[in-house]
């Protein structure tokens, strides 16, 4: 995925909430614009303002993996996101077309669920996960008046098909020193979706291991891949292997809260993913690395409202409010708060980059160069190796 320009504008700051997923829980706070910047628009592009679409006219359709209803796992953040862009631009409830459990690996069923929102009016729709790629793009083409805009992946058009994604790695790193600071057995837990030839994946894992290493040398990290984004028993079964073999905090890169759930009952740690998992595992989990979507689902549908969407691609990070951690629970190690704000700083002022210098990998190879950082396109399209303290468990 290639790094362009930003698409955030500024949006209403709001203070009211509402029920998030139809099961009466509020809207996390990181799910609104809270704290964010006016960024570049093409207000001013006079071909752009012939598409305006009102905002009492405006539909949005998105696609989920799962029920956003069910657990804090990814659905879940990305709906909590969507919800964000309906309260920050005053949507109504029947301008927001959701299209829940659409199996990302199904093309009949993916197209079958675009075609549906399109059917009930929508101007712009969302596909959330990685296997709606080509789909998307397909019905792009065959809909060239609708806007598409697609999760994770790298295909675009630069018309009326975009993708969008983020730094995550930042927030990965700084989990990664949590972890670091608070283990005992220096093992610990990653439960993986893909294997590393899905550089999305990997790069998360190698951020966390480089986290987790600057602050404790001696700490190594066991992945258990299940080979699926949402697979709920594979996640359990790989926590628990994970367990077995005596790691004490349990990192992830998968839908559901399970391996959170399972540290608790096992009396271990846990990092959470996607939004704040304390909320399943309150005496496990020492933070979680959240997605804060609603910065991007604002800006973008705003840009249909105002005629002003050019198709970029976006790619934000910590500096954008995109990604981050949680607050740190109370009961994490002495020292790791600290740590943390330092590397927090680095990063966002721009004197870390998280991928610096030369990195040796698990097989004995170095990559990067001295004095210099591994640019987006290559972390996460070309990182498709693991940092030397890196084990895959089978």
């Amino acid at each position: 995925m290639k790094k362009v320009k930003s698409l955030l504008m500024a949006v209403l700051l709001m203070s009211l909430t509402m029920t998030a997923c139809g099961n009466g829980t509020e809207v996390d706070d990181y799910a609104t614009n809270k704290g964010y910047e006016k960024a570049e628009s093409k207000s001013d592009n006079k071909d752009g303002q012939e598409g305006k679409i009102t905002k009492e006219n405006i539909k949005v359709g998105v696609l989920h993996l799962s029920d956003p209803s069910v657990g804090s796992g990814y659905t879940y953040s990305h709906d909590l996101g969507i919800q964000g862009m309906q309260q920050n631009l005053g949507l109504k409830d029947d301008q927001i077309i959701r299209k829940n459990n659409v199996d990302d690996t199904d093309e009949k069923a993916t197209k079958k669920a675009i075609k549906e929102c399109i059917d009930e009016g929508c101007n712009i729709i969302f596909t959330t996960s990685w296997g709606y790629m080509k789909t998307t793009s397909e019905m792009a083409e065959e809909y060239p008046d609708i806007y598409f805009s697609h999760g994770t992946g790298y295909m675009s058009n630069g018309k009326n098909f975009n993708n969008y994604f983020g730094r995550i790695y930042q927030a990965r790193y700084l989990s990664g020193i949590v972890a670091g600071m608070n283990t005992k057995t220096n093992k610990l837990g990653y439960v993986a979706a893909m294997d590393s030839s899905n550089s999305e994946v990997t790069g998360g894992i190698d951020a966390f291991a480089l986290g987790a290493y600057s602050v404790n040398p001696d700490a190594k990290v066991y992945v258990k891949v299940t080979n699926s984004w949402y697979d709920p028993k594979a996640e359990k079964a790989a926590a628990q292997k994970l367990l077995d073999i005596g790691c004490d905090v349990l990192a992830q890169h998968c839908d559901t809260s399970y391996p959170q759930s399972l540290a608790q009952e096992k009396g271990v740690y846990g990092i959470g993913y996607n939004s704040d998992m304390s909320k399943e595992a309150p005496k496990a989990c020492l933070c979680s690395v959240i997605w804060n979507w609603s910065a991007y689902y604002t800006s973008a549908v705003q840009s249909v409202i105002d005629g002003t969407w050019d198709g970029s691609n976006y790619f934000g990070g910590m500096k954008e409010n995109l990604v981050g951690i949680t607050e740190l629970a109370d009961f994490c190690a002495d020292g790791t708060a600290e740590k943390v704000e330092a590397a927090k700083a680095d990063i966002l002022s721009g004197k870390f980059g998280v991928f610096d210098g030369v990195i040796e990998t698990n097989e004995g190879k170095t990559v990067g160069e001295e004095g210099k950082t591994l640019d987006d396109a290559t972390i996460t399209g070309k990182l498709n190796w693991y940092f030397k303290t890196v084990s895959v468990v089978d």
